[in-house]
């Protein structure tokens, strides 16, 4: 019996360090139209936005629009654990990747009492916190919002009070406390880290599945290595960033593009295989940018492609 799906969609980009992917959900369904599906004739829910909070000074340079990203977390949060409580999937199209310590926060307020095990598909860790931030840009964050952590042992800024009482916000939003243990969870594709990111992944073990061990080992190996590493969980969420996959193959429609990354096809297939999980409880795409796109709307179409593959096996 297939899913009952609820398609979400969050334009917020304010906590990416490069304009335009709040263009790209409608990118999306741009992609779509384009192709003469029909694919997005369905009920959408949209997030509201805060992304006019752009057009202001930043506050805090250590936590780029803190305060806007907590009424991210509240919207998208309430929304998921409301999606959930209704017996729906939650399918998320969401623009930069710092709302999704909402979603999570949301699917752990929804089953307060159940494990969440979390696949995080990027080429990125998003491990940072307001101590250790190179650029101040949230999107870097989300994970340890989820775990919980400071890492203020690899701190190399001072920050307010003001900015943490947001952080601490952030962190027990939704509901109080951690939302996910490091042991349950496991990237794919992770190939762009910095010192303080490295510094959490070796001391809390997590791990990473590489472009290298997929290709290797082969998708379906991957699939049930992280099956058997998440078999302890209650419930599963999958985030799958598209600058998991090599520009070359799709293009730099995305904020932050690294080479070396899955192809298209692979891509589909791992996420294909995870759609089918019985303990899959949402999914979320994230980080189109169509402004950055050097082959007009190529990343867009791709996602379109991918998200088309999961749905078709989520409703099966």
């Amino acid at each position: 019996m297939g899913h009952n799906v609820s398609l979400i969609i969050n334009d917020s980009e304010i906590t990416a360090g490069k304009r335009g992917a709040s263009l790209g959900p409608d990118a999306i369904i741009a992609a779509a139209r384009c192709q003469g599906s029909h694919f997005f004739d369905r009920e959408i829910t949209r997030i509201p936005s805060w992304n006019h909070l752009l057009d202001k000074k930043v506050e805090f340079e250590n936590a780029k629009r803190l305060g806007g990203l907590i009424q991210v977390f509240n919207a998208i949060g309430t929304t998921v654990k409301n999606t959930l409580a209704s017996g729906q999937f939650p399918f998320i199209i969401a623009a930069d990747h710092g709302s999704a310590g909402g979603t999570m926060a949301g699917i752990k307020a929804a089953h307060p009492d159940k494990k969440l095990g979390v696949v995080w598909i990027d080429a990125h860790g998003d491990l940072h916190t307001p101590y250790t931030t190179p650029s101040g840009n949230m999107h870097g964050m989300p994970l340890a919002t989820a775990l919980g952590v400071d890492n203020e042992e690899c701190a190399r800024n001072s920050i307010s009070n003001d900015v943490l009482d947001g952080w601490e916000q952030l962190k027990n939003a939704q509901i109080p406390g951690p939302k996910l243990s490091a042991d349950h969870l496991v990237f794919v594709a992770l190939r762009d880290t910095e010192p303080e990111e490295n510094h959490l992944l070796k001391q809390l073990s997590i791990r990473n599945h590489t472009v290298e061990d997929l290709r290797t080992n082969g998708v379906q190996s991957i699939v049930e290595s992280i099956r058997v590493q998440l078999s302890d969980c209650d419930m599963i969420y999958v985030s799958f960033d598209v600058d998991s996959m090599d520009p070359e193959l799709t293009s730099y429609g995305t904020g932050t593009p690294v080479q070396g990354g899955l192809t298209p096809e692979e891509a589909k297939e791992l996420l294909v295989a995870l759609s089918g999980w019985e303990k899959l409880v949402a999914l979320e795409v994230v980080e189109v940018n169509p402004c950055l796109d050097e082959k007009k709307n190529k990343m867009a179409e791709v996602t379109f492609g991918l998200i088309e593959a999961m749905f078709q096996q989520l409703e099966g």
